[in-house]
């Protein structure tokens, strides 16, 4: 916390090492609490899931807008959060994947919070918000006025250390955890064959265990934010503040109280587990971040494949995803508190979003990794000082829309050529629409085709996915090039994606119209630099 404090106070001294203000901070402009959550699909009460305990998150949708349709661009960690933390698309920041470095390919390019850096705005922030992947290690260094936070031993509860594996702190999960090693101890596993051997075998996928919130990873985030809101307080210096919660991100480890919020007996599995009818098989995946790499409680592999799980595992994973919502939304709780202990709330514009959405059994499959309803459209809710609060907005939105919507909001002067639109027309009139559609796109790698990339236009009713086998990592998928496949589905007809309606005669004409959206948009879209 010393280190720390003592960049809080020379971070304004070196402002002119690589971060000049453009323009002089006024003394009424709005701090920024930007909070990112992982895996968070639209599964909350404030989203018309009255089954889901949220009351935190609930409390920030009455203080501001709930945008219900939004879509991130990509559903996987790194490429949309590089999206959403530049204003820019995958295909512009290249980043399509968990390895890619974004200043690798864009050097120059501006992220959201060295844009408020720039403008006179102390920036910082603590936990996931960047995937460690795709940034340096200090997790994107110019972006941050003072240097990123981590946690240590010592912030994590007395008498726990960090959670073992980066996550448990159950006895039983522990034991579990060091017989899997004991194992591989046996099988004489060394260097990148045991970590190869761990990374498979990283332990169950659920834990409940009786322990205090900040034994874990987001409670630990969350007590050592309300820290650091307080020290930026006493600055007096605007600040954008970034805290990131990794849960409901596997596993699905909570505090037994969040479990018990939840009846096993009462929770539904995906009403529909198949594939869409005559659609192409490259559109799914097979739940590999769950089969691959996490176990069931005993030690035994999740089966692996499409098909449907036995119904007492799935209903065990939706009560984890939820216990973990719940777990986190009471670590948001925390962070609005302290906002409100610090006489901040009535000048802090608040953003809370989920990287992307979740499979939990719908098509047969878990995790993100598609194209489809469930994996791409992903929550957003923003407060700000002056707007009216308790709105819920059903035009379209995406997380490329952030970065404009936040400068807007804070009074500055939007940068240029950002690939999204602000939001705020739609936080003052809910009714408003600012956009005709919602981009996102997921990559595969097929034996028959190469690689593809499969670009969806979701509107109102339909989303529609056209399949390209070009060269997309070098930009050059163009408008004229007839895709590999083709999907349509119709929302108000089937909300579930049982049918792809592409090739259907009732729907040729919706299928020609998103098909000249897609034209239209991928014409547009600026060429590798």
């Amino acid at each position: 916390m010393r280190k720390t404090s003592f960049f809080l106070l020379l971070s304004f001294a070196l402002q002119s090492l690589g971060a000049q203000p453009t323009k002089k901070p006024s003394a009424i402009r709005p701090n920024v609490l930007f909070i990112a959550v992982d895996d968070l699909k639209p599964l909350l009460s404030a989203y018309g899931e009255s089954r889901m305990k949220t009351p935190n998150i609930d409390r920030l949708a009455r203080m501001g807008t709930v945008f219900l349709n939004n879509y991130c661009q990509q559903a996987v960690c790194a490429p949309t959060r590089a999206s959403l933390l530049t204003g820019q698309r995958p295909d512009y920041t290249q980043v399509w994947d968990l390895e890619t470095l974004m200043r690798d390919k864009n050097p120059d390019i501006l992220t959201l919070p060295q844009y408020f850096r720039q403008n006179g705005y102390t920036t910082t922030g603590l936990g996931k918000v960047f995937d460690s992947r795709s940034v340096d290690k200090m997790l994107d260094e110019p972006s941050w006025s003072v240097p990123f936070d981590k946690l240590e031993e010592a912030d994590y509860a007395a008498g726990y250390g960090r959670p073992k594996a980066n996550y448990y702190q159950g006895p039983e999960t522990l034991k579990l955890l060091e017989e899997i090693r004991t194992k591989a101890g046996k099988m004489g596993l060394k260097g990148e064959k045991l970590k190869d051997y761990l990374n498979k075998n990283r332990g169950p996928a659920v834990e409940s265990a009786e322990v205090p919130d900040d034994a874990y990873q987001d409670g630990a985030v969350a007590k050592k934010a309300v820290a650091t809101i307080a020290r930026l307080a006493k600055d007096g210096q605007p600040f954008f503040y970034a805290a990131g919660f990794v849960r409901p991100h596997l596993p699905f480890v909570a505090p037994r109280k969040y479990w018990d919020l939840y009846d096993r007996e009462e929770i539904n599995t995906a009403a529909y587990q198949q594939f869409a009818t005559d659609s192409p098989q490259f559109a799914y995946q097979a739940s590999g971040e769950l089969v691959n790499a996490y176990l069931l409680p005993n030690g035994d592999r999740y089966p692996t494949g499409y098909a449907p799980k036995p119904t007492e595992m799935q209903k065990e994973l939706i009560h984890g995803y939820y216990a973990a919502v719940s777990y986190m939304d009471a670590q948001v709780g925390k962070l609005l508190d302290a906002l409100d202990e610090q006489g901040l709330t009535k000048n802090t514009i608040i953003v809370l979003w989920g990287d992307h959405g979740w499979h939990l059994g719908d098509h047969g499959i878990w995790c993100k990794h598609t194209n489809f309803e469930q994996a791409t459209r992903a929550p957003l809710i923003i407060a700000a000082p002056g707007l009216t609060g308790g709105q819920k907005a059903e035009g379209l939105t995406e997380f490329v829309d952030v970065f404009p919507t936040l400068t807007d909001l804070a009074g500055l002067k939007t940068p240029e050529k950002l690939a999204g639109k602000s939001l705020v027309p739609m936080m003052k009139n809910p009714n408003a629409t600012v956009k005709r559609f919602a981009q996102s796109q997921y990559p595969r790698s097929t034996k028959e085709y190469g690689k593809l990339m499969g670009y969806a236009i979701r509107t109102p009713r339909y989303r529609y996915v056209a399949w390209f086998a070009e060269d997309y990592d070098k930009n050059k998928v163009l408008p004229n090039v007839r895709p590999i496949a083709e999907e349509l589905y119709d929302y108000e007809d089937d909300p579930n994606e049982e049918i792809n309606f592409a090739a259907h005669s009732d729907h040729q004409d919706a299928l020609k119209e998103h098909q000249v959206l897609l034209t239209e948009f991928l014409g547009s879209q600026p060429q590798a630099r």
